[in-house]
């Protein structure tokens, strides 16, 4: 087991859940980082929801950020037992949580896009990696690979290149940009207000920080999705 901290059963509201620390899986049994974790409340309904954003009120339950673990901990009855009370938990919590993060991810870009911290197309990504203000590049899912492997060598030299001008050599890679590839075409030209967009930059900013962490969660929720939370 891990660290044996914040392991309560429920959490004591919003106002106590502050970030770095960590909370207990209520599927795995096991405390983990809340980055790691998606919080969840009963509405005044009675139904279990998502709270992402970890700021909706009540006490809170935790549980292991995937798919799995979210479809198992429904199917396990881990809420009724959690909140110990009787509530509705929708069958389809786990694709519905999932729909939440990538909602939540559109939003992010969106908003680095307004903040002009997005460029898009291959010759502007390109350009950009040029001038070495890209902090991640974005391709679409269902894009074509040779757009994506040409911009993803195109980002090994620009990292090259950066390492070269601040050490006076070329050393080892150790942190390549990061990839987001969460995302469709579709939902891209939804984010970003454009027809067809296949690859794009996310330049340095306050609001590409929040692509990130969100792109993270999204990849994270999606990863394995068809392991349960088994013990």
């Amino acid at each position: 087991m891990l660290i044996i901290a914040d392991a309560a059963e429920l959490d004591d509201g919003p106002r106590n859940t502050r970030s770095g620390t960590e909370r207990l899986c209520a599927l795995k049994r096991q405390v983990a980082p809340i980055g790691e974790l998606i919080r969840f409340v009963v509405g005044p309904d009675g139904q279990v929801v998502p709270d992402l954003k970890r700021k909706l009120p009540g006490r809170g339950l935790w549980i292991s950020n995937s798919h799995g673990a979210v479809a198992e901990a429904a199917k396990r009855g881990v809420f009724a037992r959690g909140f110990k009370r009787k509530v509705e938990v929708s069958p389809a919590l786990a694709d519905e949580t999932g729909s939440l993060l990538t909602r939540a991810v559109l939003d992010a870009l969106a908003m680095a896009a307004k903040a002009g911290e997005v460029v898009a197309g291959f010759m502007k990504v390109e350009r950009a990696l040029g001038e070495a203000h890209v902090v991640a590049l974005i391709h679409a899912s269902d894009g074509a690979a040779d757009g994506t492997r040409k911009l993803n060598a195109a980002a090994v030299r620009s990292v090259l290149a950066r390492q070269a001008a601040g050490n006076g050599e070329i050393g080892d890679i150790e942190a390549p940009l990061p990839i987001i590839d969460v995302l469709t075409t579709d939902e891209l030209d939804l984010a970003l207000g454009r027809s067809n967009v296949i690859h794009a930059a996310l330049l340095a900013g306050a609001a590409g920080k929040t692509v990130l962490l969100r792109s993270d969660a999204l990849a994270r929720f999606r990863k394995d999705s068809d392991r349960t939370g088994s013990r």
